[in-house]
């Protein structure tokens, strides 16, 4: 497996949540166009869903695996230590739990795509989250080690 300086983990994990993000909106707007019926309705149930998401779930993700990856400094690490094991756990239960929804046409397409959007735009405001973090690690690391005339990154 690819190993690569361990704060630079926060730009794959950044990719990785940007690109779930930009997938799922994708769906989600698709769907809220083809069904569109009431747009306050919708838009209000992706505000919402957006909160949420980004309130209760990813911020509190991005700040931990943000202290765990910057733990990590300069050392060769492997690519996989992206997430740890809850957090692949997570990645493969929300995949299978979307997959089922949108097949099993329990839930109105219209109502799914509106979720779709909020936590779509979640997860990508998680990944833009990861990016900036290792940006301002970057800052940090520059700064410490000015005076020695070394980079970390």
């Amino acid at each position: 497996m690819k190993k690569v300086k361990g704060n630079r983990l926060l730009i794959f994990a950044g990719m990785l949540w940007c690109i779930a993000g930009f997938n799922v909106l994708r769906i989600g707007v698709a769907n809220m166009i083809t069904y569109w019926a009431s747009p306050v309705l919708s838009l209000s149930f992706s505000l919402i869903t957006f909160g949420l998401f980004t309130k209760l779930i990813f911020s509190k993700m991005v700040n931990k695996h943000y202290n765990r990856i910057a733990a990590y400094e300069n050392k060769e690490t492997n690519l996989t230590k992206i997430l740890d094991g809850k957090g692949f756990g997570i990645l493969i239960f929300m995949v299978t739990i979307g997959v089922l929804f949108r097949r099993s046409n329990l839930i109105n397409p219209l109502y799914l795509g509106a979720f779709y959007a909020g936590l779509g735009t979640s997860l990508f405001c998680a990944g833009s989250l990861f990016i900036f973090k290792y940006y301002q690690l970057r800052v940090r690391y520059r700064q410490k080690n000015k005076s020695a005339g070394e980079e970390k990154l």
